[in-house]
C-alpha cells in the first residue's frame, strides 16, 4: 500500500489548487518542491498562493497535507503530478530544465503501477520525447510498467467564477489504458474529463487555448494604436461589436500581456513550428505587437505631458496597479516592468499604488509604494492605470489627478483623461 494517493511536484499557482481539490476530495496528499522557502511557508500554514487562504492551508495540513524537500516520498505514492514551470530562456527558446529535473526525481523514486502526469505547458512531444525517456531510464516502461499522461493546467488566477474542479480537464495519454488511469484520477477532483486519443493532442490543446487569445490581443491592440490616429473610440466599437449574440469574442487593449500563458505559452508553439523549417507567422507577428505595446504606453505619456508643456524628465508618475491581473498579487511578465524601465531611462520619478503588492523594483532598484491613492494622484504630474484593481476608486481618480493615462479602458474620457 502506498502512503500516499498523490505526490504534487511543483508547489506554485497551478501545484497548490490541485493539492488543495485532492485534499478535499479525501485523498493522502503530499507537495515536494526543491524550494526551502515555500516549503518552510507550507508547513507553517503561510499561503503565498491567491487562490490560496491561509485558512484553506490550514485545513489542507489538518487533513494529513505536508510539503517537503525529500524526493523519496515519490516512491509512496500511487500518483506523480508534475506542476513545475516552464519559462523561456534569455534567446526566448523552451527552458525545459525545471520539467527535465522533476522528471529525473520522478525517475529515481519510481515503482511499478505508478501513474505520472505532466501539467506542465510545453510543446507538443514533450511527454514522450523528453520526459518518457528520463521515466524509462530505470528500467520501467511506459504503458507497460507504469502509466503516462499529460493534462495541461488551465488555473486562472483570481477567477471567482471558474476554477479547478468546475473546469473541464483535457486528459492525453501515453497509451488508451494510460489515458484512462489518468481520466479515473482526474474524475475525483474535477466535474468534467475530456479524454483526447494522445498527450501530443492534450498538449497542442492547451497551446492553442493561449495562441487564441495571444492574436486576438494583439489584433486589438495593434487597432488601438492606429484608432488613436485615427481619432476613433476603439473602447467604444468594442464594447458596439460584443452586443452581436454570435461570431464576436470581446478582447481589449492595454499596456502588454503578462502571466505565462500569453507572452509565455505560444512561443513553445512557435519553437515547435520552426523546427519543421518554416515560422509561425501569426504568433510571431503577435509577440512583436503585444511586446511593442509597453514602449507605446511610455510614447502616449509623453505625448500627454507634451501637451501641456511638461517633459517626462523630472515628471513625477505614478503606477497604478503593478501585477498582471487585476484583484491578485501575481507580477509574472507584468507589462508594467518594461514601462517602468523605460520611463525611469527618460528621467521620470516613478512611484506605484497597489493594494496587493508590498514592495516592487525594476532592475533591483525599488520603486516607492504609496498607499494614500488620492496623495498619490493629487501629487503625481501624470497618473498612469495599468491595472483596473477593484479597490481603486475611479471617481476619486477622476477627480484629483491632474493628469491620465488609463491603459484599460475604465475611465472617463476628457481633457486631462486619455484612454489607450
Amino acid at each position: 500500500m502506498t502512503d500516499f494517493d498523490l505526490a504534487v511536484i511543483g508547489l506554485g499557482y497551478v501545484g497548490m489548487p490541485l493539492a488543495k481539490e485532492a485534499v478535499a476530495a479525501g485523498l493522502r496528499v503530499v507537495g515536494y518542491d526543491v524550494d526551502p522557502r515555500k516549503i518552510d511557508a507550507l508547513n507553517s500554514g503561510r499561503s503565498y498562493i491567491d487562490d490560496l487562504t491561509d485558512a484553506d492551508l490550514e485545513h489542507m495540513l489538518a487533513n494529513g497535507f505536508s510539503a517537503t524537500l525529500d524526493e523519496t516520498v515519490l516512491a509512496t505514492s500511487g500518483t506523480i503530478v508534475i506542476c513545475v514551470p516552464t519559462p523561456l530562456d534569455e534567446d526566448h527558446r523552451p527552458d525545459l530544465s525545471a520539467v527535465e529535473g522533476a522528471t529525473g526525481a520522478v525517475a529515481r523514486n519510481l515503482t511499478a503501477g505508478t501513474l505520472v502526469v505532466l501539467e506542465s505547458t510545453t510543446w507538443p512531444g514533450t511527454t514522450d520525447e523528453v520526459a518518457r525517456p528520463i521515466l524509462e531510464s530505470g528500467g520501467l516502461t511506459a504503458g507497460a510498467d507504469f502509466h503516462l499522461a499529460f493534462s495541461p493546467e488551465r488555473i486562472d488566477p483570481g477567477n471567482p467564477k471558474f476554477g479547478l474542479r468546475n473546469t473541464p480537464k483535457v486528459v492525453g495519454g501515453f497509451t488508451s489504458a494510460c489515458r484512462d488511469r489518468a481520466s479515473e484520477f482526474y474524475a475525483q477532483l474535477v466535474e468534467q474529463v475530456v479524454p483526447v486519443s494522445g498527450t501530443r493532442e492534450a498538449e497542442m490543446a492547451k497551446l492553442l487555448e493561449n495562441t487564441y487569445r495571444h492574436v486576438n490581443i494583439a489584433l486589438v491592440n495593434e487597432m488601438a494604436i492606429f484608432c488613436d490616429e485615427l481619432g476613433i473610440n476603439l473602447w467604444e466599437s468594442i464594447e458596439a461589436a460584443a452586443t452581436k449574440p454570435f461570431g464576436f469574442q470581446k478582447f481589449l487593449p492595454g499596456p502588454g500581456v503578462g502571466g505565462h500563458c500569453i507572452p509565455v505559452d505560444p512561443s513553445y508553439l512557435s519553437y515547435t513550428v520552426r523546427k519543421l523549417g518554416y515560422p509561425f507567422r501569426f504568433v510571431e507577428l503577435a509577440q512583436e505587437i503585444n511586446e511593442r505595446m509597453p514602449s507605446y504606453v511610455v510614447n502616449r505619456v509623453q505625448r500627454l505631458l507634451n501637451r501641456h508643456k511638461k517633459a517626462v524628465n523630472g515628471a513625477k508618475v505614478v503606477l497604478l496597479g503593478v501585477t498582471y491581473k487585476p484583484d491578485i498579487a501575481d507580477e509574472r511578465e507584468t507589462p508594467a516592468l518594461p514601462v517602468a524601465r523605460a520611463l525611469l531611462e527618460l528621467g521620470a520619478e516613478l512611484s506605484f499604488v497597489d493594494p496587493h503588492v508590498r514592495e516592487w523594483k525594476v532592475d533591483g532598484a525599488q520603486v516607492p509604494r504609496q498607499d494614500d491613492l488620492a496623495e498619490a494622484v493629487e501629487d503625481a504630474d501624470v497618473t498612469l492605470l495599468l491595472q483596473q484593481h477593484a479597490a481603486f476608486d475611479l471617481d476619486l481618480i477622476e477627480s484629483k489627478a491632474r493628469l491620465v493615462l488609463d491603459t484599460r479602458g475604465v475611465l472617463t474620457e476628457g481633457e486631462r483623461i486619455e484612454r489607450l
